[in-house]
């Protein structure tokens, strides 16, 4: 299973990387995750220069997407060449989006009635575009899920791992990357902020 990390340039290194890092965790098991760009090299809102590890067209055959956020939104958003990259598929992908990627989802209609998370700066942004922002880190409905906040990124990694591998997996994921001495403390917290937004929908 191949996750694409939709990154692009002004993006927010935390949210790019944090979620790639914690799903490669999980690399042994089948899960893999790659930095996708749509140029050869992008630079993140503090100047760092990456490397790609996939085109965009990767997009279109990933088993998961998640669009991460930047300084450069709304410019993707206004870009129609940009946004033709994103054949996005719910039937059939797992697709998620940290904080300012909301605005991707709506743009390309995949919100629809579906509420979101995403940060503060990005917040009356994403209600401009007719979506309800929840006041919660992370927020799922079937095959999508948004997230708000840099740090969140650990609940969406964790929603795409238990989705795809089973929540052991995220627990052991999880685990390695939390604090020493707060490792059952974080666990427990982000299995919880993922139930508790997918739980939302089943009030």
């Amino acid at each position: 299973m191949q996750v694409a990390v939709v990154t692009f340039d002004g993006f927010n290194e935390l949210d790019s990387f944090i979620a790639s890092a914690l799903i490669n965790r999980c690399r042994k098991d089948g899960l893999e995750a790659f930095i996708a760009t749509p140029t050869p090299v992008v630079t993140s809102m503090n100047g760092v220069e990456v490397t790609g590890q996939r085109p965009m067209e990767f997009v279109a055959e990933a088993d998961v997407v998640l669009i991460g956020s930047g300084v450069k939104t709304r410019d993707v958003i206004a870009d129609d060449r940009l946004l033709s990259l994103l054949p996005l598929d719910p039937s059939r992908q797992l697709i998620g989006s940290q904080c300012s990627g909301a605005l991707v989802l709506a743009r390309l209609g995949l919100l629809g009635d579906m509420p979101a998370c995403t940060d503060m700066t990005s917040r009356p942004f994403v209600e401009a575009e007719g979506v309800t922002v929840l006041d919660q880190p992370f927020h799922a409905e079937g095959n999508i899920a948004t997230a708000g906040g840099c740090l969140a990124s650990q609940y969406l990694a964790a929603w795409v791992i238990t989705r795809t591998l089973g929540e052991h997996a995220a627990r052991n994921a999880i685990d390695y990357a939390a604090p020493v001495g707060e490792k059952q403390q974080t666990v427990e917290r982000t299995l919880r902020a993922v139930h508790a937004g997918e739980a939302a929908l089943r009030r």
